[in-house]
């Protein structure tokens, strides 16, 4: 092969790896641009937005609030325990309230926070109608479910709506108030969890990784 042949085939060797270069290159910039431009979900919109407003809300339940000392929380339920309002409860989340809901039916109701620097910031919560036994369609979980929903609109107003996952397996109803997040589903057949989160500290993947690692 000639030197003048070399040079040419070295050359279109050049010219096809550049634009082999230029192609992936595109894809790559496509790809990015494709993923840049996926439309975000209702919830991480109105979540974005209310955590830019720059609101703080840490109004809980009986006087607890989001951010509040260990010491204060401890204090103010051992108040509300002197005036008959809480109790110990045989349950992993250790303190029982017994609210009225809208039905005119009362729940047992536990709850016990999570604590970030001695500040609370997560508050789980789950709730089983007092009378329930099964097959009482009466207490049915979806009965339930509205029932709480009612008392938790009364409480932190509407603004409620339902999230899932792509399979429609998993249903919740949220409620983002500046940096207070509230997350309502069914855990099972008689028990609805609410779960009250500052995103100011964690979200609730930073929440679940955290639990992971424990």
């Amino acid at each position: 092969m000639s030197g003048v042949n070399k040079i040419a085939m070295r050359r279109a060797i050049v010219r096809e790896g550049i634009t082999i270069r230029g192609l992936l290159a595109g894809i790559l910039l496509s790809m990015f641009f494709l993923a840049s431009c996926t439309p975000k979900s209702e919830y991480d919109q109105v979540k974005e937005r209310e955590l830019k407003s720059g609101k703080v809300v840490e109004d809980l339940f009986l006087d607890l609030r989001l951010g509040m000392g260990r010491k204060d929380f401890y204090g103010t339920c051992w108040e509300h325990n002197k005036n008959g309002i809480l109790t110990n409860g045989a349950h992993y989340l250790q303190v029982l309230y017994n609210p009225i809901l809208p039905s005119g039916k009362v729940a047992n109701m536990h709850f016990y926070p999570k604590f970030e620097e001695d500040h609370l910031f997560y508050m789980p919560i789950e709730l089983v109608y007092q009378d329930w036994f099964p097959g009482n369609e009466a207490y049915s979980i979806d009965n339930l479910m509205g029932d709480v929903m009612g008392m938790l609109e009364k409480w932190y107003g509407d603004g409620f709506f339902e999230v899932s996952n792509k399979e429609k397996t998993v249903k919740a109803m949220v409620k983002v108030d500046g940096n207070r997040l509230i997350r309502v589903h069914k855990k099972n057949i008689n028990t609805v969890k609410v779960e009250i989160l500052d995103l100011r500290i964690k979200d609730f993947a930073q929440l679940n990784k955290s639990d992971e690692e424990v």
